[in-house]
């Protein structure tokens, strides 16, 4: 019958279009240690849910031999489908076809799945293996470059988009990663840079290879460009689908709620921070005290470590936190730590996502480096984030407030909805010592014994600040609690907060200190 063959038509036409790059850029891609751009997405998605769009697109270029080439779906896969039941779109751009270069019809088939996801408001993945702009395409490949980095501005705190870099990433290319919320990278594989091994060897004489200019480790711990750092495609994707399970699927929505589950016993919120004040302690272990099952799910663990941000769930809602590690350069703030926590807090306020802080530090980290390296700038960021910030914001004071610090950790002047301190908390401009020197340096200098005397200033000064109710009494935190009733305290607040509405001056954007 004719339609039985249109039907085999159809077939013999997507058979060879599944084909890539055909057999030996398959096998190609595969020693590489790469799966392919389609056994990418399957492995992603749910089984089944995906729907493919635009197989049958074509490049239109005609010079430099392009004319002769057939190009399977122009390098690139788009379509839909679920994770964990829930929509998201996504497209990967195929190395087995001409490296996954990007020409014009390589990049309206992107712009056409990002304009798909931003109208029906559902996250959008883009996997990312391409050796660049298709250098024969010439202006063409540039103009599909800037379409797509206009699209992630737009949909940017409209709908959450994820980056996988699952190859190369250069140049240009680079840029649309950057504007994305999250960057996932694997170690062996990932590669982005702005120029590569062999232009800074031209210009710069400097020998330096792909892994240590821009590797999966690089923007994990040093450039901080990666978000999720793994040493599998399949890990890399089981972190992917354990992310949409926190975040909602548009800026309208909330996250999924899941069932509530008590913290795991083993972890003991009395036990874990020192009573020394002096002493270090791991801040992600008060988190697993305090979230559902203490699944604490940690994003830029590597990069920044002297702050923590993540995922938790608080009587099955998502909740963002951000908390000084004391662990790393006493939980001080600096300009990549103050960065890494802004961002965090903008996307969380983007998307309906209460914050919870955990306070303990210094202040800011002194020194001329810091300095000139804008730690103003970058540390007046974090004071932007929290003071823009609408949705329900609760802090808890675990041990050290000090100076500027205080203030930009979801203080009560930042408009904190509540402000917790644990009995131990000291709450001052600095620390004892550098106070103490300060204050009563006359009477230092003109005692007998000096350093008899500024042991006995320091202990009262310690006594006057090293506990919390001087600023309790001043109102400026609500509750002093104990550490066993925090949960419970947290609960409340999310809970009392929850409808909460500000109102705030109108004007087109604020201008942060970028």
């Amino acid at each position: 019958m004719p339609q039985n063959k249109k039907i085999l038509e159809l077939q013999k036409k997507k058979e060879g279009i599944l084909q890539g790059g055909g057999e030996q850029a398959i096998a190609k891609q595969v020693a590489m240690g790469k799966m392919t751009a389609r056994e990418r997405i399957l492995t992603l998605l749910d089984e089944d849910s995906f729907h493919e769009y635009d197989l049958f697109v074509e490049h239109d270029a005609r010079d430099f031999g392009m004319d002769t080439k057939v190009l399977a779906g122009d390098g690139v896969i788009i379509g839909t489908g679920n994770i964990y039941g829930s929509p998201v779109a996504i497209f990967a751009q195929d190395f087995t076809v001409a490296g996954g270069s990007l020409g014009l019809m390589h990049a309206r088939k992107i712009t056409k799945i990002m304009d798909y996801a931003l109208t029906m408001r559902i996250p959008l993945i883009g996997i990312n293996d391409s050796g660049g702009a298709r250098i024969q395409e010439g202006v063409n490949s540039l103009a599909g470059y800037g379409e797509i980095f206009f699209r992630n501005t737009i949909a940017s705190g409209v709908i959450p988009q994820i980056s996988v870099i699952l190859g190369p990433c250069a140049g240009g290319a680079v840029y649309s990663p950057a504007l994305t919320d999250f960057v996932f990278v694997v170690e062996n594989i990932s590669k982005m840079f702005i120029t590569g091994p062999e232009v800074i060897k031209t210009v710069l004489g400097e020998d330096i290879s792909m892994e240590e200019l821009g590797g999966a480790r690089v923007h994990s711990e040093i450039s901080g460009n990666a978000h999720f750092f793994s040493t599998s495609e399949t890990e890399c994707f089981d972190q992917i689908k354990k992310l949409i399970t926190f975040i909602p699927w548009n800026n309208k929505r909330k996250a999924l709620r899941f069932e509530p589950k008590l913290p795991k016993p083993e972890y003991r919120i009395n036990e874990i921070v020192p009573e020394n004040p002096a002493n270090p302690y791991d801040v992600r272990n008060v988190i697993r005290a305090l979230v559902d099952d203490s699944d604490f799910f940690e994003v830029m663990e590597l990069f920044a470590q002297n702050i923590v941000i993540g995922f938790g769930r608080l009587n099955g809602d998502t909740i963002g936190f951000v908390a000084n590690q004391p662990l790393y350069l006493a939980g001080v703030l600096d300009c990549d730590s103050s960065d890494k926590a802004a961002r965090f807090v903008r996307f969380c306020d983007a998307f309906n996502i209460p914050i919870v802080t955990l306070e303990d530090l210094p202040g800011y980290l002194p020194g001329a480096d810091q300095e000139h390296a804008g730690v103003i700038r970058h540390g007046a960021k974090l004071l932007y984030a929290f003071s823009e910030a609408t949705v329900p914001k609760i802090n808890v004071i675990l041990r050290k407030a000090y100076g500027g610090g205080y203030i930009a950790m979801n203080s009560r002047h930042l408009r904190a909805d509540f402000v917790f301190a644990w009995p131990g908390a000291e709450i001052a401009v600095m620390g004892p010592e550098g106070a103490a020197n300060i204050i009563f340096r006359k009477e230092i200098m003109e005692a007998a014994d000096p350093d008899k005397m500024r042991q006995q200033k320091i202990k009262e000064y310690k006594d006057k600040f090293s506990n919390p109710y001087v600023a309790a009494a001043k109102g400026y935190i609500d509750s002093v609690i104990e550490p066993e009733e925090t949960r419970r305290f947290l609960l409340h607040a999310i809970e009392v907060s929850i409808n909460k509405v500000v109102n705030r001056p109108d004007k087109k954007h604020g201008i942060p200190p970028f």
